[in-house]
This record gives C-alpha cells, sequence and structure tokens, in this order.
C-alpha cells in the first residue's frame, strides 16, 4: 500500500523510528459465499483488502473506502471479525511500523472486481475451497468471519 500523506509528514521529524499505527482489513464476501483477495503489487502475494484509515475517519468507513478504491467493489461492513497488534515490520527504506489491525466482515453490495489502483496486481472472487496460497493470518479471519463467534482478539497473558 502506498504510504499516507500524514504518515509521510510523520516520517519527516520522526525518522524510521517505530510507528504504531491502525490498519483495517476486509473479508468480502458476494452472494455466492466467494470471497474477494486482491495480488499485492508490493510483494506479488494474495491477501485480504486493507488499508490504513485517515486521521479521523472511522475504522468501518476506512474500509468501505479501501476496497472500493483498490477494488472497485462497494460493501456494506456486517461485524467486527478480529482485533490483533501485529509484530513490528522493517520495510526496505528502514522505516519500522507495527500495526492494530482490526478486521471486518462485509457483504458486496455492488461494483464489479477489478484492478482499480497500482497496489494490485489482480483481484478476483474465489471459493473457499479454492483460495490461492496466503498466510494463515488470511486463512485465520476469513475462517473467523465464517464462524458464528464474537470478535476474536489475543487472550491477556499472566494475570
Amino acid at each position: 500500500m502506498p504510504t499516507p500523506d500524514f504518515i509521510r509528514e510523520i516520517r519527516a521529524s520522526a525518522g524510521h523510528q517505530l510507528l504504531w499505527l491502525p490498519g483495517v482489513s476486509a473479508v468480502v464476501f458476494d452472494d455466492e459465499g466467494r470471497v474477494l483477495l486482491g495480488q499485492r503489487a508490493d510483494n506479488h502475494r494474495w491477501a485480504l483488502i486493507s488499508g490504513i484509515p485517515d486521521p479521523g475517519e472511522q475504522p468501518a468507513a476506512a474500509l468501505v473506502r479501501e476496497v472500493h478504491e483498490e477494488t472497485g467493489v462497494d460493501v456494506v461492513v456486517e461485524r467486527m471479525v478480529s482485533v490483533r497488534s501485529g509484530k513490528s515490520v522493517t520495510y526496505p527504506n528502514g522505516d519500522v511500523c507495527q500495526f492494530m489491525d482490526l478486521c471486518f466482515r462485509c457483504r458486496a453490495v455492488g461494483g464489479e472486481a477489478r484492478v482499480n489502483d497500482d497496489e494490485s496486481l489482480a483481484v478476483g472472487w474465489f471459493a473457499l475451497d479454492a483460495l490461492p496460497e496466503m498466510t494463515d493470518y488470511h486463512h485465520f479471519r476469513i475462517k473467523q468471519a465464517l464462524a458464528d463467534e464474537p470478535t476474536w482478539f489475543e487472550p491477556m497473558s499472566g494475570g
């Protein structure tokens, strides 16, 4: 995903130090029960659609915007699936980030899946029994979106 302008402004004074950032991701289903995925331009891997909310933007609104910007698909957010803080990532330019991912289950309500910006090489709908190779965390979020369970979060350790 391209770096938002507000993060570039922060980096101008913060340098490469760790930035802790919100992120949103979507498990989007169509009427046939297929899931929407994008093949990322930065690493060529298939993934759920994700992005970074703008300052002051509500997470669900950010997700609706990101899905449309990246895929041309219009969605309605149905519920939160999971909340997870990932490990820090160091990018090739030396920037370090850690994301708090808020994942939502969404339903497609319009548009047509297509590469809609330069963040994806391909976009498509996939049957659950024909998903491309993805990380375990992508599979976990899809499983949670299909389950009739409360929002998943990492349990506290210790006590």
